[in-house]
């Protein structure tokens, strides 16, 4: 049973108020905006939980010796490991457009470099193009990875709809 103080708290509560950030429209984005996701250093334990996941069992992947013999300084850490921190989740961009989401679309990427256990990867997300569409808008953001020496080791594309005001 409920006193008369929690029911005037609980009149007082508004959920909308959590937000992480402002939420934002369509027509709040501008190209050139950039999200950032932390940086994170990967470690034997990254690889073999994504090993794991992927069920991706390439020796490349975790036989030093094979991949040596292979021309790879170390094992290789997977692509598709590098490209999942490019997820819009890993930076604050699906808090600022949560309201307006729609569906992400596509994603596309080209692997420039080997990433290894040990490196500290740099994700980001900058808007190249806004598009309305009627009632829609078609978010475009260029997808990148840096590692600690300030290579880029992935170049990519994702696509985002979002609802327009």
């Amino acid at each position: 049973m409920s006193t008369e103080n929690e029911e005037s708290a609980a009149a007082g509560f508004d959920a909308d108020s959590f937000l992480v950030v402002p939420a934002r429209t369509f027509e709040d984005l501008r190209v050139g905006e950039v999200f950032r996701a932390p940086s994170r250093t990967l470690t034997d334990a990254h690889a073999a939980a994504f090993q794991t996941v992927s069920a991706d069992n390439h020796p490349v992947h975790y036989d030093a010796e094979w991949a040596r013999k292979h021309g790879h300084t170390a094992p290789v850490v997977h692509g598709l490991q590098v490209l999942a921190f490019t997820a819009p989740g890993a930076t604050l961009f699906p808090h600022y457009i949560g309201e307006v989401f729609i569906s992400f679309l596509e994603v596309s990427c080209t692997f420039l470099a080997e990433v290894h256990s040990g490196d500290t990867l740099y994700p980001a997300l900058t808007i190249t193009a806004l598009e309305p569409h009627g009632d829609n808008g078609l978010v475009t953001t260029a997808a990148t990875v840096h590692n600690q020496r300030g290579e880029l080791v992935l170049s990519g594309q994702h696509k985002y709809l979002l609802r327009r005001q």
